[in-house]
C-alpha cells in the first residue's frame, strides 16, 4: 500500500494541529532514552532522523555536550520550530531521511523516534542509515508495529472501500530488514500503549494529530455524512465493559550496531515481546 511522502509532509506542517500527539510522541521518546541510557557510548556526531519540531535535540546535546547533533526532517515548518533549539554544536538539515544528504560514514549515532513508519520501504531507509554511520556506529529508534490502531483499521471496514490506517511493520519484518542492510544483532522489543477515551471525535481527531492519512490510496474528496456515522458506529461498538473507546499503539524499541566490514559470524536477531 503505497505511502505519498509529499502528503507526509504537508500533515507535518502545522505545529499547532499536532500538538494534541505530543502526549504519546513524548512518551515514547522518554522510553526510548531509558534504553539509551545504558549504552556506554561517547559519539562525535549525532543524527536525529526524522526530528519534527526538535522535541529531541535539546536532550542528545545535554546527553552529549561534545557531539555534534544534527537534526533532519522533511518538513521545513518543522524544523522551524526546531531553530530555538541551535547552537554551535546543534544543526538542522531538511531532507528526506530515506534519502540522506550526507558523506558516508559521516555519524556515530542515529536517534530516530516514531519516524520510521512513514516510509513503506524500510530497506532503502536502513540501507540509507547504514551508509551514514561509522562501523560500530550505534542505531536506535522507535516505531509502531502491526497491531497499532487495529480496532479503528477494524472499524472503517464497511465504510468504504479506501484504506484508512497505515500499514505498520512487524517486528519479524524489522529484524530481518536490520540484519539485510548490514546491521550486527539487533534487539528489539515490543511494548503495547493504550489510550482511553470517552468522546469518538476526540478519539479521531488524535488519529489526525498523529499524521492522518497518507496513503496514495486515500479519498480524495471529503468524508460523507453517512460514512462518518457509519465510522462511528462501527466504534462505538468496540465500547469496553466501562463504555470506554481504546485506541491501542504497538510501539517497537530497536537498537543495533553497523558491522565492522569482513566480520562473517552468525547474524542474530533478539526479539522480546
Amino acid at each position: 500500500m503505497p505511502i505519498d511522502l509529499e502528503k507526509v509532509r504537508s500533515l507535518f506542517e502545522n505545529l499547532a494541529k499536532m500538538e494534541n500527539s505530543r502526549f504519546l510522541t513524548r512518551e515514547v521518546a522518554s522510553r526510548l532514552r531509558e534504553r539509551l541510557a545504558v549504552m556506554k557510548i561517547d559519539p562525535a556526531r549525532v543524527l536525529d532522523a526524522g526530528c519534527g519540531d526538535g522535541g529531541d535535540l535539546e536532550f542528545l546535546s545535554c546527553r552529549f555536550p561534545t557531539s555534534e547533533v544534527f537534526g533532519m526532517d522533511a518538513s521545513l515548518a518543522m524544523l522551524r520550530y526546531a531553530d530555538k533549539y541551535l547552537n554551535n554544536n546543534v544543526h538542522t538539515v531538511c531532507g528526506n531521511f530515506s534519502l540522506l544528504p550526507f558523506n558516508r560514514c559521516r555519524f556515530d549515532m542515529i536517534w530516530s523516534n516514531l519516524a520510521l513508519h512513514w516510509h513503506q520501504d524500510i530497506a532503502q531507509v536502513f540501507g540509507e542509515w547504514e551508509s551514514v554511520l561509522k562501523e560500530d556506529g550505534l542505531l536506535i529508534f522507535s516505531c509502531f508495529g502491526s497491531k497499532t490502531l487495529e480496532d479503528l483499521r477494524a472499524s472503517f471496514e464497511g465504510v468504504d472501500g479506501y484504506s484508512h490506517v497505515l500499514p505498520f511493520n512487524s517486528m519479524l519484518d524489522l529484524g530481518n530488514a536490520l540484519v539485510a542492510a548490514g546491521f550486527a544483532a539487533p534487539v528489539l522489543e515490543r511494548e503495547c500503549i493504550d489510550v482511553t477515551y470517552t468522546n469518538t471525535e476526540k478519539l479521531l481527531a488524535d488519529v489526525r494529530a498523529l499524521g492522518g492519512n497518507p496513503l496514495a490510496d486515500r479519498p480524495k474528496g471529503l468524508f460523507g455524512k453517512r460514512q462518518h456515522e457509519r465510522l462511528l458506529e462501527n466504534l462505538n461498538a468496540r465500547r469496553i465493559g466501562d463504555g470506554l473507546l481504546t485506541l491501542r499503539f504497538e510501539v517497537i524499541y530497536a537498537h543495533a550496531f553497523k558491522e565492522k566490514r569482513g566480520r562473517n559470524e552468525e547474524k542474530i536477531v533478539s526479539i522480546f515481546r
